[in-house]
């Protein structure tokens, strides 16, 4: 037990020790200069906290496995202990009976060891045939005295074995309790011992998970530069610049193009999945139940009045105090001829993140896409009417209204805010599948998901006017994003190199083009690209890994990091836009 606790408490402070080593980019002091850094760089130090933490999980699992054994041994050995301490209590009681019983034993042995001596002084054979009338009777007389000497001896030495039978288990019982205290002492210095480097190497995990949080978040603004270039619109109302190219020639064969299911927020109500969901016959309350962890609430304050400060998409400014039921008939969020279970569904939606938004009433909200679209006028009729028949219908948590997001499309999946890099986690977002069946499947996808019908539901965003104004990339162009991929990972010196060819290098240093880049690659990296795969975990929609395959093998990448690259390297504006994505090849 004593060895086994050592090489645990060896080999597991080695493996502890070991993690930060490997980490050494992942540490506060870096963390710190988060905003003095590109976007390569930050994808690198991204991915050494996650090997850092993958490491980390890995080193400590068969160790926490194995103090939850030891902590199982440890309470048989300590129920064990606990026997044998019974056991050297009931030795102690037999060794003080024994003592007691010896009392006697001892007086009758000291009889016998006077009358021994004195025998032996009065027993002379020549004294007795000297005195005795005949020598058969002498003869008796020797035989009788001999017979009692021989008992006198044995009852002597049988006394004298008892004794020291009782000295030696008194010896081994002192010698027994003190090893057990020893072993008892040893057990749990070595238990307390295993257990801290446990809760180190948990502490450890959590502010590698903190600083990956922190690098994710600084990574993400300069993503979302690029991507503001795509005017993605959060409502069904505006119009996106997502096209469907698949039916495009750009010019070139082959050619691939990354499509993405959904626009880049999925949290909360998925209009366009409101839209197939109130076609199947769902009523409001069971649309928003599809998409909120939220009491359905009537009879909420009406009386409340909304400020609207700024100015909206169309050039209008406000600086207005509506009621919040007037507040809503200019809201310009969905289409007014969609479904009137839909529209109902959203006026409830949008009342109240209004109410949540300006904390019922008592701060300013925006008329734009920020907040919520307002204009002037009054929206039609239709959308009138869904306000009226909602009134004082509000999502609450806690017996208050919620901040009930929305977006356009989702791509048949729904987010929980804390899903989203840069938001927090709220209990009234939900993570689910939004469609009719379960999802195995691009296939199921296209066939179940209520949201199918939209425009932006499967999209390669972005373009190239050169290219007839599609997304489609060149063998080789896709063969280049996959060797800056491959040299971020093998030298995080060229991390600054590796941006996007046709725009400034954000860090006034060169740009390495596609040849440079397989230079420094040597002989392992691609010049043209002939089929790439994904694979999914459909349960979330989440792409997990890209396989990648061309002249210079097949290789494979995390689904997440492959995305990073490809949308810092790829040109002009394209973009995968969010977790889930396809590979079309034509």
């Amino acid at each position: 037990m004593k060895r086994i606790c050592i090489i645990i408490f060896l080999v597991f402070a080695y493996a502890v020790a070991a993690i930060p080593v490997r980490a050494q980019e992942c540490t506060a002091q870096n963390i710190q200069s988060l905003n003095s850094l590109d976007p390569i760089t930050l994808q690198r130090m991204n991915d050494k906290c996650n090997q850092a933490l993958s490491d980390m999980q890995t080193a400590v699992k068969p160790h926490v496995d194995e103090l939850n054994q030891m902590k199982a041994a440890i309470a048989a050995f300590q129920a064990r202990i606990t026997q044998i301490e019974a056991d050297v209590a009931k030795k102690t009681s037999e060794i003080a009976q024994g003592e007691k019983d010896l009392e006697g034993s001892l007086i009758l042995a000291s009889e016998r060891i006077r009358r021994f001596y004195m025998r032996s002084y009065i027993s002379s054979p020549m004294y007795l045939f000297l005195s005795s009338n005949n020598i058969g009777s002498a003869v008796r007389t020797i035989g009788y005295q001999q017979a009692a000497v021989n008992e006198d001896k044995k009852v002597i030495t049988q006394t004298a074995v008892t004794v020291k039978d009782l000295e030696d288990k008194k010896a081994a019982l002192e010698n027994e309790k003190a090893s057990l205290a020893a072993l008892k002492a040893d057990t749990d210095k070595r238990a307390a011992a295993v257990k801290a480097l446990v809760d180190q190497a948990t502490a450890y995990q959590s502010q590698l998970q903190g600083y990956i949080a922190q690098i994710s978040a600084r990574q993400q603004e300069f993503l979302n530069q690029k991507l503001a270039g795509l005017n993605i619109s959060r409502s069904a109302m505006s119009a996106g610049a997502c096209v469907d190219d698949r039916s495009i020639d750009p010019g070139f064969s082959p050619r691939f193009a990354l499509f993405t299911f959904g626009v880049p927020n999925r949290i909360g109500l998925n209009q366009w999945g409101a839209k197939g969901r109130a076609e199947a016959n769902q009523s409001p309350k069971e649309i928003l139940a599809a998409y909120y962890n939220a009491d359905y609430t009537e009879h909420y304050n009406t009386g409340i009045n909304i400020h609207v400060v700024g100015t909206n998409e169309y050039g209008q400014s406000f600086d207005d105090n509506w009621n919040i039921e007037e507040y809503l008939k200019h809201l310009y969020e969905m289409p007014t001829n969609w479904d009137t279970k839909a529209l109902q569904a959203q006026a409830i939606a949008a009342r109240s993140y209004a109410l949540s938004y300006t904390n019922n009433g008592s701060a300013p909200i925006c008329p734009s896409q920020q907040c919520q679209v307002v204009k002037r006028e009054n929206n039609s009729q239709s959308w009138i009417d869904a306000v009226n028949n909602t009134a004082g219908i509000v999502l609450t948590n806690g017996g208050q209204p919620i901040k009930a997001w929305f977006s356009s499309t989702h791509g048949g999946y729904v987010f929980a805010s804390g899903d989203l890099q840069g938001w927090s986690s709220t209990s009234w977002t939900k993570r689910t599948v939004d469609s009719s069946g379960s999802i195995n499947s691009f296939s199921d996808l296209f066939n179940t998901a209520y949201d199918r019908g939209s425009p932006w539901f499967y999209c390669d965003w972005g373009s190239r006017s050169q290219y007839n104004k599609t997304a489609w990339l060149k063998p080789e162009e896709l063969a280049d994003i996959v060797n800056v991929t491959m040299l971020a990972a093998q030298d995080g010196s060229s991390q600054k190199h590796l941006v996007q060819t046709d725009k400034p290098n954000p860090d006034g240093v060169d740009t390495w083009d596609a040849s440079t880049v397989r230079s420094k690659l040597g002989g392992s990296g691609f010049n043209s690209v002939s089929s790439v795969s994904v694979n999914a975990d459909f349960s979330v929609g989440r792409v997990t890994s890209v396989t990648v395959t061309g002249d210079a093998g097949t290789k494979t990448f995390d689904g997440d990091t492959f995305k990073t690259y490809f949308n810092l390297r790829a040109p002009a504006n394209i973009q995968i836009v969010g977790p889930l994505f396809n590979v079309e090849r034509k």
